[in-house]
């Protein structure tokens, strides 16, 4: 049974909480002690009333429960007989678009939230921009509400063709757009029956039938996983096995077999690959997402932390990126000022050269002449750094294209990067 990790997103008071609660509810994803904690919990927050308050299932904080909204990114795990599901709730306020970017970064899926009544928002562009961005390639448009609009098919039409504008200006594969009322569970996981007009699928039938195959990059031969380098180098110390190494990791995207010449970043020692074990087993093939064991024709020198690729296919090496950026940080970034880029488990002293632009997350348009980047803010910057650096450009290989700036003095993350290629 494969997985599909989605996020939710749009504005403050769209209906985010209430859409993953009723999605969870009517799937009936929710455990018995979950649901009586929601029931006493609404009824304590609406005077004794009997109605289900389902937003509380993912607002967890007090101070999102206490202000109805929610704060900080949710995460929620439910699985139907067709697929499995992880649902990243990421918080509408403009302060907290860092938090959607850290959550967003391993979606698969984008679910939009629109309210019916107010149409495309500030929030529905910028979160749009963002999953754009950060290479989502399908996006679901949940026009929400439309019981306050008399499941109007027109109120429909017309955001649909709003947003169909805004799309057109981003990198996005896929748009489908569902009528849908949250509250009320039409065209959640059941077809409404007020809403005859529209044929199309249900959220669930949609989520639990949409190919996310082209989410998985089958050119780049990258190992380990971008995030999660080789994660352990078995070397066991007993007679029998005296020479055994083996470099346990996931790999992130393409495919080895054994034969493969393949070379190690960032040290460029190359070897071939002898053997590829899984579970005591051996494969003659390893793809994408397969966690394994390989097995090199040449004791090199290959450590925790380390990039193997195939020697044909090799990503950029360089100490001058090109990258995208979202900045987290209430401290400006400013031209000169000096980080910790972490790419992988890899880290190297970087400097900021340059600002190329910030972007306009409402207009989309490029503000060339921006001299720093506040919080929240998103840009195009170049950086250089003391030591070479091996990726992929983000978005050609999401695994092996993502990295974060560290403060050198806190040791806090204040950067979300996405490189993009060498500066020159």
């Amino acid at each position: 049974m494969d997985l599909l990790r989605f996020i939710t997103a749009g504005s403050v008071d769209d209906g985010k909480s209430t859409l993953i609660g009723r999605l969870l509810y009517d799937s009936k994803s929710i455990l018995t002690d979950q649901l009586e904690a929601i029931e006493r919990a609404s009824k304590n927050r609406s005077n004794g009333s009997t109605t289900i308050d389902l937003a509380l299932l993912t607002d967890g904080l007090r101070s999102e429960r206490e202000q109805g909204i929610t704060i900080d990114v949710a995460y929620r795990y439910f699985q139907t007989p067709k697929r499995k599901f992880i649902i990243v709730d990421a918080p509408g306020h403009i302060q907290y678009t860092r938090n959607m970017v850290t959550g967003a970064s391993n979606c698969q899926l984008a679910i939009v939230l629109v309210d019916a009544r107010h149409g495309v928002a500030e929030q529905t562009r910028r979160h749009s921009l963002i999953a754009s961005l950060l290479g989502i390639p399908h996006i679901v448009v949940a026009v929400n509400k439309m019981d306050l609009m008399d499941y109007s098919e027109g109120v429909f039409s017309d955001i649909c063709i709003h947003y169909t504008e805004l799309a057109s200006k981003l990198n996005v594969k896929q748009v489908t757009f569902i009528p849908m009322s949250a509250l009320n569970g039409d065209n959640i996981v059941d077809r409404s029956q007020f809403m005859p007009w529209y044929n199309g699928p249900t959220l669930l039938e949609h989520l639990e039938t949409i190919d996310v195959s082209d989410t998985i990059n089958t050119k780049e031969s990258r190992f380990p996983q971008g995030r999660l380098p080789v994660q352990f180098v078995i070397r066991p110390q007993t007679a029998e096995l005296h020479d055994y190494r083996g470099y346990a990791g996931k790999v992130a995207s393409g495919s080895f077999r054994p034969g493969d010449a393949v070379t190690v970043l960032p040290s460029g020692e190359t070897s071939i690959i002898d053997a590829i074990e899984f579970a005591g087993d051996h494969l003659a093939e390893a793809v994408a997402s397969q966690s394994v064991i390989l097995h090199l024709t040449d004791d090199v020198d290959i450590s925790r932390g380390d990039l193997l690729v195939r020697s044909d296919n090799q990503p950029i090496t360089t100490q001058t990126v090109d990258a995208m950026l979202c900045w987290m940080d209430t401290k400006e970034l400013r031209v000169g000022n000096k980080y910790v880029l972490q790419v992988g488990t890899a880290r190297t002293r970087c400097s900021v050269r340059g600002i190329a632009y910030q972007l306009n997350v409402n207009t989309y348009a490029h503000n060339e002449d921006a001299k720093v980047l506040r919080l929240n803010d998103m840009g195009k910057v170049v950086l250089r750094t003391a030591q070479p650096i091996s990726f992929d450009p983000y978005p050609e290989n999401r695994a092996t294209g993502g990295a974060i700036l560290i403060d050198e003095t806190s040791n806090v993350t204040v950067g979300a990067l996405m490189l993009i290629g060498n500066a020159g």
